[in-house]
């Protein structure tokens, strides 16, 4: 099954390839704005993702509605696993002080533990 998860975009690295440092339910990755080019996003935007690239803009209410919509189909741990796999070579511990906090999120349930 192909997943899009919703995330907010925190920093724009413009110099990087269209890239962008997103939150996704507490996780941040980066992730590639190449496929939005026609209306780029900003900061505080809502995107939804896919493998690291982001796909489209979304409202606020939308990406809830998305995250509430993975959960009822049982598919919001796979979501979560997909974005804790894609960094696109960034260094957590650099952007997450979580990272340093509570080691490596290597299990689905590493957050809960």
């Amino acid at each position: 099954m192909c997943l899009a998860i919703p995330g907010k975009i925190l920093e724009i690295f413009p110099d990087a390839m269209d890239t962008a440092l997103v939150d996704i339910a507490g996780v941040r990755r980066r992730v590639s704005l190449g496929l939005l080019q026609e209306d780029p996003p900003h900061a505080g935007d809502w995107v939804l993702i896919h493998v690291g690239f982001a796909l489209s803009k979304v409202s606020e209410e939308d990406a809830a509605e998305q995250m509430r919509t993975l959960q009822l189909l049982g598919e919001h741990q796979a979501a979560m696993e997909e974005v804790r796999g894609y960094g696109l070579g960034e260094d957590q511990s650099a952007t997450d002080p979580a990272a340093d906090r509570n080691g490596p999120r290597e299990g689905p349930d590493q957050r809960t533990k």
